[in-house]
């Protein structure tokens, strides 16, 4: 992405380089294009409970701004478009000594936080029947390599991405990821896994569905001289009884090495070689309104588990933590509530805890980790208001000494999306 100082250059060269496609674009170019801006203002505030911290809290409140277009095809065998996204952050109330929430940029001596920031990303696309390549500013959600979205803005990656559905029932993916751009950065840097830089991270794998119900994946990723990767995985959907269902979610990676010795040895996590194995999965029962879930993981063998970005593909992904350093075992509970039930749609609640044992490090052996998260959202659904939404959302973290910070989080996240086309 490329960095843009003030907001409105970045929304107004957004729309405008749509305008210019005008003059050659067909009738499904433009009638099949979609745009919307999205304001989500966010309010986060990490109190760090050691006495020992170096820094007592993280607070910080912010408006972001998101603007996408993503514009239908030409005409043709090979049909032609254009993807762009304009974000831009604003500074309502931080400090350099309450900054780190994630919500905004660092400035140049990395202690103050920017007032304002803003990046535009844009992505050429080709299709060809059923398959697209896109090359430019992507936002993939695949199991081996996800964007975030839980600050102000999201991250992006910079590379190219074919998508191919030729097979009905079947999504194949191949594509290479060369530069990322983090949720509080408006810069674009080298793919990057514990502190060692990678050229790029190559990607290939797909899902087929076997049946409305049931869908099976497999991906391969290499990121170059640090690891490779195969990922497995199993989603099933079954109805037991009127209003009662059981989701099925399996996932299984075998993660290792890659490449030149001299990186591999520098981008061992811990004292420990990138080797080893990641089961996690979670079995979801609805019952009416409810829904009761189980999640359990095993990490075993060498070494953290690895991935690009912040968003490992984890049942256990959660608010604060991710539960991915070596050899971590964890299982969580979790319910959610419906209140459409009650009269009241709209309005959804979320709690979960997550626990994790066995954690090692180069400092800990056997160290331990749990979260408890609670989720409140409500989304109007009419009159002037519709499609705001206020999320509530309280998070408490704590570890063994010497594994990192123990937390209590609070957010406030207040969102709607204005559909332009």
């Amino acid at each position: 992405m490329t960095r843009i100082t003030r907001t409105a250059p970045a929304l107004a060269c957004l729309f405008g380089t749509a305008c210019g496609f005008s003059h050659m674009a067909h009738a499904d170019f433009l009638g099949d294009t979609k745009a919307s801006i999205e304001a989500r203002n966010m309010y986060m505030n990490r109190d760090f409970r050691q006495s020992n911290a170096p820094q007592a809290k993280a607070e910080e409140w912010a408006q972001g701004f998101t603007a996408r277009i993503e514009s239908g095809f030409t005409e043709g065998t090979l049909g032609f478009g254009l993807d762009a996204i304009a974000e831009t952050a604003i500074k309502l109330d931080s400090s350099r000594d309450r900054r780190g929430t994630g919500l905004l940029a660092y400035g140049a001596d990395s202690l103050e936080p920017e007032d304002t920031y803003s990046e535009l990303g844009l992505a050429a696309k080709v299709r060809l029947s059923k398959t697209v390549l896109k090359v430019g500013t992507l936002q993939p959600q695949l199991p081996v390599a996800a964007y975030n979205d839980t600050r102000l803005l999201s991250s992006t990656y910079a590379g190219s991405l074919l998508t191919s559905q030729e097979i009905a029932g079947l999504t194949i993916n191949a594509g290479r990821l060369e530069k990322i751009n983090q949720r509080d950065s408006s810069s674009n840097d080298e793919m990057n896994y514990s502190g060692v830089d990678s050229a790029h991270l190559d990607l290939v794998g797909g899902s087929y569905a076997l049946s409305p119900t049931l869908a099976l994946s497999y991906y391969y990723a290499q990121m170059d001289n640090i690891y490779q990767q195969h990922y497995a995985g199993l989603v099933h959907n079954a109805t037991l009884a009127e209003g009662v269902t059981l989701k099925t979610d399996l996932r299984y990676f075998d993660t290792g090495e890659q490449g030149d010795q001299r990186f591999r040895s520098a981008a061992r996590v811990d004292g420990g070689r990138i080797d080893n194995r990641f089961f996690n999965g979670m079995l979801t029962l609805g019952v009416g309104a409810h829904k009761f879930g189980v999640g359990y993981q095993n990490l075993s063998g060498e070494g953290d588990f690895a991935f690009p970005g912040l968003d490992p593909y984890s049942v256990n992904l959660v608010t604060v933590n991710t539960f991915t350093k070596a050899e971590t075992d964890a299982w969580q509970a979790r319910y959610d509530y419906d209140f459409a039930a009650l009269g009241v749609p709209g309005l959804a609640f979320m709690t979960r805890y997550v626990n994790g044992r066995n954690i090692e490090t180069a400092r800990v052996s056997g160290g331990k980790e749990w979260e408890r998260d609670t989720d409140l959202v409500y989304v109007f659904q009419s009159g002037t208001f519709k499609g705001f939404n206020v999320r509530l959302r309280n998070a408490t973290f704590r570890s063994s000494a010497g594994l990192t910070s123990d937390i209590d989080e609070n957010r406030i996240i207040i969102g709607y999306t204005l559909p332009l086309m």
